[in-house]
Order: C-alpha cells, then structure tokens, then sequence
C-alpha cells in the first residue's frame, strides 16, 4: 500500500513486517540498555568500583549510565547521514548488532577484583558502542514505521518502535526478577547477573533476521528516485532548521528525564538502599510499571492521530506535572501498595508524552534530512534529560536527604518540555514525501533564502 493513501488503518502484509522489525529491533535494543541500568543499580558498584565506598561508588555506577549518553549525539550524527544517504534500513541494521555485541561482551568482562582498573575502562568504552548504537537506532525505526503509514495512522504505526521501549524495560526487569529471585545474593553477585547480557545474544540473532526481511521506507524510494538524497544532511539542518532541532530536543527532554527515574536504575537503586525494600519486590512492581507505561504509550499514539500531536502533549505534560510529588512520597512510605500505585500511575503517565512522538519528529522535519534531524534531536534531548539524571537524583538525595529535591529537578525539565511544546505549530497529517518539483521558499519559522520545501 502506498503510504499517502488513506483507509480505514489495516495493515497490509508489508506493514505488519515493518511494525514487527521495528517493535521487536527496538526491544532487543532497549532490552540490553536497561539490562545495564539494573546491573548499575545492584552489582556493578561493589564489581568494578569497589575502591570507592557508599553513595559514592553508586554515583560513579549511575554516572556510566549516563556516559553512553554523551556518545548518542554522535551516533545520531554518523547513522543520521548514513539513513539519510543510504536508506533507513541499513541503518536498523547496523545498531542493532553493535548494541547486541556490546552487551553481550559485558556479560563476560573480567571485574575490577580480576583486572583491576582495566574493569572499569573497558566497562566504560562498552557503554560508549551502547551510547553510539542507541543514538543511531531509534531514528532509523520510528521513521521506518511512519513513512510506511497512511497519513491518518501514522501515531499508530509510530506507535510500535514505541512501544519497543518499554517492552525492552519489562523484559530487561522481568529476566533480572527471575535471576535475583531464584539465586541466592552471592550467587547473583557472583555470575547471575552476567546471564541477562549473554542472552542479548540469542535475541540479537532473532532481531538481525526480522529487520533484514523488510522493504525500505517509501519516502526514501521517493528522494532516490527523484534524486533528492541529501549529502550534507547535518549542515543544512542547522542551517535551514536550528528552531525545530531546539524544539525537537527540548520536548524529548523532559519525558526523558522522568523516565529514566524508572529506566535508569535510580528507583530500584533507592528503593533497596535507602528505604531496604526488597529487590525482587521492587522490581516485579517496575515490570508493573513497564506494562502501564506500554499500554499508555500505545493509547496517546493512537489518540493523537485523533486530537493532534500538539494537544496530546500538552495533556501528557499536565498529568507528568501533577504526578511528580506524589511519586516520590509515595515511594518514601515504603508501603509495597503505595509503591505500586505510585509506580503504575507514573509508568502511565509517561506513556501520554511517549506515544506520539515518531509521528511528530517526522512531521516536523523535511524528508531529506528527516532521519538525520529525528535522531540528533532524540539524542540531544536524552543528554539534556534522562543522561545523568539518576547520577543527579542521588546527588540531590544525599545532598538534601529528600526526594522532594528530585521531583522538583524532575518539574522544571518537564516545564521547560511544555513550554517548548507550545511554541509548536501542530503538522498532525501533513505530507512526509518530498517534492515533485522545482525549488520553493522556507517556511516563516525558518531562515530566509531558497532551499527545497520537504
């Protein structure tokens, strides 16, 4: 089916293959990312930073966390030219197997004990091929997804690398749950934990053989065609486009942010620390958290082709809002039943801001520079957000021996996200393809002079 046509929102078969590749591409993805945070927040302090003590050495383990993050950017940048260039599937390709090849050789890396600051370092330099692979993966399959679909579905057809995300987040907790659950904690410390990262592996394998079985996206077929694939795509889109990269990166921020609270390991790392939670409690109730916060990112994408891209945000920005304070002091009763509601309420509450946005990065930038634009502004946005916000949060814990501090750090990221938002002209069902024709001058919002109008 051609993507410009309308219909009632069946998928072809073609479809149905792009939806699967980039679903499941993206959770074997985000699988092995969050499979790093839990291990940051229960063994890698103690196995390679043991010289360190304390919160300490849980600032430093949370602190490789948002290390990969620096390298996302330019990730973004390398597989941005390359989709731009090349096509999107190439680059789905690509990321996939160095995310898998990182994670799985961190499940075999000798610890400080063994080879003393060597641990550490390589550790580190893992986390960087992770950083780069993410940077580069998720713009390749949200475009993938919303070029394949018709102009009225196009939330819903983003939706599904979306979705990858936290069915990685579930995965990732659900086999850490087994493991920690069904070992005894020298056990897990010992080897345990190293068996999530080896089975990246095997879903690496099942991953590469789905995403090379699907066509490249229509839009692209269209630039080739009509030769309009971009060779410099970075400098025209911040020549022609700094105000969108901006907008781009600042809405992505303030989710981002708040999420990695539950992706990046800090709840789990407080919960068991600060407040002596059990962890296999505490991470069955994020596995909890995983499925509210799928189940919503699939509801807003979904809406949102209803109500607009914009209006959606807004409302998933007001309940993030209104959310923030109770999360935490919830938390902080350490009651099980007052920590799953605050954990299910907030993994719904992310989705609302998770959902629409693969249909909004691709109807903000135009098509021959629109991977390139997608992924610095995804990658951009998680520096300045999600990065070092669980190495911040415990910062803020132990400088101020409250959580009240995290959530008002958490209120002003996701503010500046709304206030970004509505500065936003809504473009819900505008044309992805490129022109069939002559040359035409930018948009208002945009810098002055001739360039192609994508």
């Amino acid at each position: 089916m051609n993507a410009r046509s309308t219909d009632t929102g069946r998928m072809t078969p073609q479809q149905r293959r792009v939806a699967g590749a980039t679903m499941i591409g993206t959770t074997v993805e985000w699988y092995d990312y969050f499979i790093y945070a839990n291990a940051a927040a229960l063994v890698l302090a103690p196995l390679f930073f043991s010289p360190l003590q304390g919160t300490m050495a849980s600032i430093v383990s949370f602190a490789t966390v948002g290390i990969s993050f620096l390298f996302r950017p330019l990730g973004a940048v390398i597989m941005g030219r390359v989709g731009d260039r090349y096509g999107r599937r190439v680059v789905l390709i690509i990321t996939l197997i160095l995310m898998g090849l990182g994670t799985t050789l961190i499940g075999v890396l000798p610890t400080y004990a063994t080879i003393g600051v060597w641990a550490p370092i390589l550790l580190v330099f893992l986390r960087i091929v992770q950083g780069f692979s993410a940077g580069g993966e998720w713009g390749g399959a949200a475009l993938m997804a919303v070029e394949h679909a018709p102009a009225e579905h196009r939330g819903k057809f983003g939706a599904f690398p979306q979705l990858g995300v936290p069915a990685g987040m579930l995965l990732a907790s659900g086999v850490t749950a087994v493991f920690a659950a069904t070992l005894t904690d020298e056990q897990f410390l010992a080897w345990g934990w190293r068996v999530p990262f080896l089975l990246s592996f095997v879903l690496i394998l099942i991953g590469h053989y789905i995403r090379t079985r699907v066509e490249e996206s229509p839009v692209f077929h269209e630039l080739e065609a009509t030769k309009q694939t971009e060779t410099a795509p970075l400098s025209t889109l911040f020549r022609h486009h700094p105000k969108k990269v901006i907008q781009a990166t600042l809405i992505f921020m303030g989710n981002n942010a708040a999420g990695y609270m539950l992706t990046g390991g800090f709840i789990l790392g407080y919960a068991t620390r600060q407040l002596d939670l059990n962890a296999d409690a505490i991470l069955n109730i994020i596995t909890l958290g995983s499925v509210a916060w799928l189940i919503s990112t699939w509801v807003s994408a979904v809406l949102s082709d209803r109500i607009g891209r914009r209006k959606m945000y807004i409302i998933g920005w007001a309940c993030m809002l209104a959310w923030l304070y109770p999360l935490f002091l919830l938390i902080d009763t350490a009651e099980m039943i007052l920590v799953v509601v605050a954990l299910v309420v907030f993994g719904a509450v992310m989705g609302l801001s998770y959902g629409p946005l693969p249909a909004l990065y691709a109807e903000l930038f135009p098509a021959r520079i629109r991977l390139s634009g997608a992924s610095i502004s995804y990658a951009m946005g998680a520096v300045l957000g999600g990065a070092f916000a669980p190495t911040i949060a415990t910062a803020l814990v132990g400088t101020f021996n409250t959580t009240v501090a995290v959530s008002t750090y958490l209120f002003l990221l996701v503010a500046a996200s709304l206030i970004a938002t509505l500065t936003l002209k809504d473009r819900t069902g505008s044309n992805l393809y490129p022109p069939d024709s002559k040359l035409q001058p930018l948009e208002d919002d945009e810098t002055p002079g001739p360039t192609l109008n994508l």
